[in-house]
């Protein structure tokens, strides 16, 4: 690529995040993000400049800091990284073991912020941080460039359904504020998350030490970066919205303070709700109309995601614990058989055929676990997989139940969309999942005695069709139309069955 194409996709770095910049206002819902990246790239200091430069840090907490800091630099700066090392390990070693969250806040809105470790070995952890993250903020290093820690991270972040990336060029000011070094980078990795299915990135030139382009924009050291500093960034990513989709509200408790009254407590995982709507309770699919949203000091004439809430049913309905009532428009999978991806948290790693526990919201399932896939975190390749996930392995498995289960896919709601599995014999947390399709329902490539029946795309079917494979078989095929989404899995069922 030329200079000038290098400079101009550098320059359009703040493409993705500018189109909400009319957002003036406050927004009311918190950003939930993460920093990851390979070790000592500064993730841990850069949180804690943020929380310094945003005023965060309280007064006792900034003179213990002083006091810990010691000497600890040229620049007669506190070390921001011991906002976030609690842990005394994490101290004594200078690194990032547990995740650590933080919370603060400016005029536009309010965030809450993971610092995830950046060794190999606690990938869980990083997994987990990225689990509920909107956003990441990928660190690399100026002198050493994307490493293959820095690609790992990027694409758990990825699997974990995260699509918009800051990339913070770190450390910046340590090649002397070198522009092509830092459009080299920028360039690179846009290349590479390409692969991921990642569009909304902003690269970001910056020293998280000395502060520069992380609240306070560094004209100074660097005039010929014009983009956004990293909390404008921050302010005009945007949150997943959990009221898009379908209503849903796991079932917590019934509540039965009297013989006249009869509610269903939980809070909304989904969508919203008001009285007079028609609802279904799953799994036994018994219809019934919203009477009453009551909460705990009001009754309210609607409900939205987040919100706990009792709802009072018009009739008298067979519901419990772990049931989940839903709307009839937009009701969620229901099956025997799921496919997910999960990331194996203990040493003992996840073994195939074993029954575990499957704890999803209130419910809890017994549940087989057979691997297909496992990643190749160091090339990012999926490699065919039938032994035991160890531990910080990610997978893509497919589930049993023995009885009905209920989940959304985890790109369409991460509440219905995640789950635990937990060792029956241990009472361990042995991994982490989301859902990603109900097996069953998407098809494939079948033969029905002389017939080839594909269930794939038009578009590509009638490719398949016009090749000289299928030209002299065109009477014997029969096409059936189906979705993108369908089709991604008909590709991975049909390379496990081969």
């Amino acid at each position: 690529m030329s200079a000038t194409a290098t400079a101009n996709a550098a320059s359009a770095n703040v493409i993705p995040f500018a189109e909400s910049a009319a957002k003036a206002h406050r927004d009311t819902r918190p950003l939930r993000l993460i920093t990851c990246g390979s070790v000592d790239d500064g993730k841990s200091t850069l949180i804690g400049r943020l929380l310094w430069d945003t005023k965060a840090v309280k007064e006792d907490q900034a003179a213990t800091l002083a006091r810990d800091s010691g000497s600890q630099n040229d620049l007669g700066l506190p070390d921001f990284a011991l906002l976030l090392d609690g842990l005394q390990a994490e101290r004594e070693q200078g690194i990032t073991i547990d995740v650590a969250y933080r919370y603060f806040s400016t005029d536009r809105r309010s965030f809450i912020v993971a610092d995830t470790p950046g060794h190999e070995q606690y990938t869980r952890n990083m997994a987990t941080g990225a689990s509920t993250a909107d956003l990441a903020v990928l660190l690399a290093d100026a002198r050493a460039g994307l490493l293959e820690q820095t690609r790992r991270h990027a694409t758990i972040a990825a699997l974990m359904g995260i699509r918009q990336f800051v990339l913070a060029v770190n450390k910046i000011d340590l090649v002397n504020y070198d522009k092509a070094i830092f459009e080299k980078i920028a360039h690179d990795f846009r290349e590479f998350a390409l692969s991921l299915g990642v569009r909304q990135i902003t690269a970001i030139p910056m020293s998280a030490l000395k502060g520069e382009n992380v609240v306070y924009p560094a004209t100074a050291s660097m005039p010929w970066y014009e983009g956004p500093t990293l909390i404008d960034a921050l302010e005009l990513a945007t949150v997943r919205s959990a009221q898009a989709g379908g209503f849903r509200l796991p079932v917590q408790r019934v509540s039965r303070p009297g013989e006249s009254f009869r509610g269903y407590q939980g809070t909304v995982a989904g969508g919203s709700i008001k009285p007079g709507d028609s609802v279904a309770i799953l799994p036994s699919g018994t219809v019934a109309n919203v009477k009453q949203i009551v909460t705990f000091d009001l009754v309210r004439n609607a409900a939205v995601a987040g919100d706990a809430i009792t709802l009072v049913l018009d009739r008298q309905v067979d519901v419990s614990r772990g049931d989940m009532i839903v709307s009839i428009d937009g009701p969620p999978m229901t099956g025997l058989d799921f496919d997910a991806q999960l990331v194996a948290l203990q040493p003992g790693g996840i073994e195939p055929g074993k029954r575990y526990w499957l704890k999803s919201g209130s419910r809890r399932q017994r549940v087989t676990v057979e691997p297909i896939w496992q990643l190749e975190l160091a090339t990012g390749a999926w490699q065919p997989h039938a032994s035991t996930l160890q531990m910080n392995a990610i997978g893509k498995v497919r589930l049993s139940f023995e009885e009905t289960a209920i989940f959304d896919a985890y790109e369409q709601n991460r509440s219905t969309g995640a789950f635990i599995l937990i060792d029956p014999d241990t009472l361990n947390t042995v991994a982490g999942g989301m859902i990603t399709a109900k097996r069953g329902e998407t098809g494939g490539i079948h033969r029905e005695g002389q017939r080839v029946l594909l269930s794939l795309p038009a578009d590509l079917a009638e490719q398949i069709m016009a090749s000289e494979l299928f030209a002299s078989r065109r009477d014997e095929t029969e096409i059936r139309r189906m979705t993108a989404k369908q089709a991604a899995e008909i590709f991975s069922n049909a390379a496990s069955d081969i």
